[in-house]
């Protein structure tokens, strides 16, 4: 039992963490680029941003799923039913999240700052990594923010993942099974743990935004 206990966990971790990464490594940039750039459709595309920040997570399952199926475009990759289902499920989710609130943090620096560095002949990357560093605690929050909204989720994973033992079984799936069964001692100790997993990764975010408020 308690083998299957931390397999839960673990691959709840791995799964959430890739996702986490995978969601950071394109919404930051793409949150900055719409904090910072003026073009046609911009109000579009931010109201569809935030549309996607509200965006079920089931959907997102239903939508992966069809999409992995093996009628689907992509039915090829043979995903469906595993963990690299479930981590691009989870990316879909956090993305607009991250992306959505790293623009927020970048819209409320000063826009004076990008003036004062074209002037002294900064290039357009450096003006980007100036605006991230100013903006870095709001950055926290977006990634923050992206992680609680996957950890959590469950009807996506359930949709793509299957709850298979041993496979694809996460820590909100496992509740849900475990809570079904009448196994409460059981639900409640993988419950315990993502509040667990949930309280540790906060509490590191608010001790990065002391930090980066001192610095």
């Amino acid at each position: 039992m308690a083998g299957e206990f931390w397999g839960i966990v673990g691959l709840s971790l791995r799964v959430t963490g890739l996702a986490l990464l995978l969601s950071a490594a394109l919404g930051v940039p793409c949150g900055a680029w719409l904090g910072l750039r003026r073009f046609a459709g911009r109000r579009a595309v931010i109201a569809l941003l935030y549309t996607g920040m509200g965006l079920p997570p089931v959907v997102v399952g239903l939508t992966v799923y069809l999409l992995l199926a093996r009628q689907g475009p992509l039915g090829f990759l043979g995903w469906l039913f595993t963990p690299a289902a479930m981590v691009l499920a989870q990316t879909i989710i956090a993305f607009p999240v991250i992306a959505g609130l790293t623009m927020a943090s970048v819209l409320a620096v000063s826009p004076e700052l990008a003036a004062q560095l074209r002037t002294l002949g900064a290039q357009p990357a450096q003006v980007l990594r100036a605006y991230l560093n100013e903006a870095r605690g709001g950055i926290a929050v977006a990634l923050v923010a992206g992680f609680g909204s996957i950890i959590s989720e469950v009807g996506a994973v359930l949709l793509v993942g299957g709850n298979v033992r041993s496979h694809t079984r996460v820590l909100t799936t496992a509740i849900v099974l475990e809570t079904s069964q009448g196994e409460f001692g059981l639900a409640l100790a993988l419950g315990m743990a993502l509040l667990g997993i949930t309280f540790v990764i906060n509490a590191l975010a608010l001790h990065l935004q002391s930090r980066f408020a001192e610095i």
